[in-house]
């Protein structure tokens, strides 16, 4: 009898992959190909260099190297790295857009300010 295969925490759409539709997942993804669609997942997304994604994003966190056209929201982070290239509304606690990365879209980010730090006021 064979051994039962292994669970892969992290899954690979390889560079030459293209998946169009809704995507759903659990675990950690890496992109290195094409996505079209809608993608919810509750891991880590990664956009690699040869990623190219035409889709909304609703992910636990985000971390893109490679060229997203959609609005990403995340629970935890987005970090755009150098090189990347993103084109829509972004929003997560925390953003994060490195020098060289190209971004146009709005940046929403939900804080709590510490108790008794003073209000800016309207001039």
């Amino acid at each position: 009898m064979a051994a039962p295969a292994t669970h892969s925490e992290t899954c690979v759409l390889g560079p030459h992959i293209a998946v169009r539709g809704t995507l759903t997942g659990e675990e950690d993804l890496v992109v290195e190909g094409r996505l079209e669609g809608h993608v919810t997942l509750s891991g880590h997304l990664i956009i690699a260099q040869t990623g190219d994604v035409e889709a909304d994003l609703d992910v636990d966190s985000v971390e893109v190297h490679g060229q997203v056209r959609g609005d990403i929201t995340a629970a935890r982070s987005i970090t755009i790295q150098k090189g990347a290239e993103v084109t829509g509304n972004v929003k997560a606690p925390r953003v994060i857009i490195n020098d060289g990365a190209r971004f146009e879209g709005a940046v929403e980010m939900e804080l709590e300010l510490p108790e008794g730090l003073p209000r800016a006021r309207a001039r």
